[in-house]
């Protein structure tokens, strides 16, 4: 039986390597078991932090297959993988994320037009995927900024919701009057928003948005699912948490995942900062870079000990 998405944090999973490039399952297994431990509501496997660009069909359904099993049916595991240029190549990669065992798949708005095709394009491709996936699983939207970024006019999200189809949406607008009216038009239907940005993230839980599904889950998802689950309560200290997750949000600008690996290297959890990604396998963090995150690190816990939930998630 699938698990139902329900409101609060669900990681972006960064894909553990070895040293051949092969997929480190086993380190796989701890990192789920940290995201757990760390508080979160569910996973978001095969995603651009997995390096699904860089993966193939067969290693993006493995990797599926192998997120459900260590999640054990603890969390609903959401994936993408959705990466091919063509819709018939869309349709393989979709139904190898469903033939895996995901509880919804979720479709890239990249991929279904050109940066300079409209609207009516982008719709016509997804009408046309859309005949072919699998009827009885829960669809999601995730505005991938790889290759190129294209955020959801409003008109798309009325479609989407109008279809009755869509229950997760990544939203990576990073615009408050947009967020706004998206949280305005999903209210009373499936479709649920995610907030993948920091800065925004306390604003659109007030205005309805069900959580936060971003990459900075990878240093410090139990802030994030602190703030999610209890901001109505926490009184001021609400904006004061949210002020630090919005500032300290701006690591992602230094060299991510570079950094978000050599963190978890540090919680003991990778073994390696070994990626997929030709940028950092180019180049490493500098010895600079690594003190930026030593220290960024360090204030990370203690809010994290600040902050700390009565009753710790995943206990």
């Amino acid at each position: 039986m699938r698990k139902e998405i329900t409101p609060g944090v669900y990681p972006t999973m960064i894909t553990p390597f070895h040293e051949d490039l092969s997929i480190d399952y086993e380190a796989l297994k701890n990192l789920i078991e940290w995201y757990i431990h760390r508080g979160i509501d569910g996973l978001f496997a095969v995603c651009q932090s997995s390096a699904m660009f860089e993966l193939s069909r067969e290693e993006r359904a493995s990797l599926c297959r192998s997120t459900v099993e260590y999640a054990g049916g603890r969390y609903p595991v959401m994936a993408s993988g959705h990466v091919s240029d063509t819709i018939e190549g869309q349709i393989d990669d979709l139904q190898a994320m469903a033939d895996s065992g995901a509880d919804a798949l979720v479709l890239v708005s990249n991929r279904l037009a050109a940066p300079w095709e409209n609207d009516s394009k982008w719709l016509k491709n997804l009408n046309r995927l859309l005949k072919k996936l699998p009827t009885d699983i829960p669809l999601g939207f995730y505005e991938c900024p790889y290759p190129y970024k294209r955020v959801l006019s409003i008109e798309l999200v009325k479609e989407l919701i109008g279809m009755n189809r869509f229950e997760f949406i990544k939203d990576t607008c990073c615009d408050p009057p947009m967020i706004k009216k998206r949280a305005a038009l999903s209210k009373g239907s499936k479709v649920q928003f995610f907030n993948a940005n920091a800065a925004t993230l306390l604003m659109s839980l007030k205005e309805g948005y069900a959580g936060y599904s971003g990459i900075m889950t990878n240093f410090h998802s139990d802030l994030y699912y602190r703030l999610c689950h209890d901001w109505q309560e926490m009184g001021e200290d609400a904006q004061s948490l949210q002020d630090y997750l919005g500032l300290a949000s701006v690591i992602e600008c230094q060299f991510y995942p570079a950094n978000a690996r050599y963190s978890l290297v540090k919680e003991g959890v990778l073994n390696n900062l070994v990626s997929r990604r030709q940028d950092a396998r180019l180049r490493q963090l500098t010895k600079s870079q690594e003190m930026e995150v030593d220290q960024f690190y360090a204030i990370s816990q203690e809010m994290s000990n600040r902050y700390k939930r009565k009753e710790q998630p995943g206990g």
